[in-house]
């Protein structure tokens, strides 16, 4: 889905990493939610409270997700999921927007 409609969106960014990862939260009228950002180079450790879905909308990126020993290669299109109360990181090699839902 290209676009999202009948969304209510925070004016207050979410910014993590000295402004290198931004976001701004989307809210869905039955309650979902959603973060759309931009990811810089570097690399990033993030905590999960809930379940994410992570789509790379454009970029390209090494993630390493809980419980794995080998880094995945994602790119423009690709997505991967993150559990629930867990860390996982990125190393973000060109700049990534990126969509992010999280799951109940």
């Amino acid at each position: 889905m290209s676009e999202f409609k009948n969304v209510n969106v925070k004016k207050e960014a979410n910014v993590y990493f000295d402004g290198k990862v931004t976001s701004r939260t989307i809210i869905f009228p039955e309650g979902s939610k959603k973060t759309l950002g931009v990811m810089l180079p570097g690399e990033y450790e993030f905590n999960t409270a809930e379940k994410e879905i992570m789509e790379i909308i454009s970029g390209e990126l090494d993630v390493l997700l809980p419980g794995k020993a080998e880094w995945e290669s994602i790119g423009s299109g690709q997505e991967f999921a993150v559990s629930a109360n867990s860390k996982f990181t990125m190393r973000v090699k060109k700049i990534s927007d990126y969509c992010c839902s999280f799951v109940k």
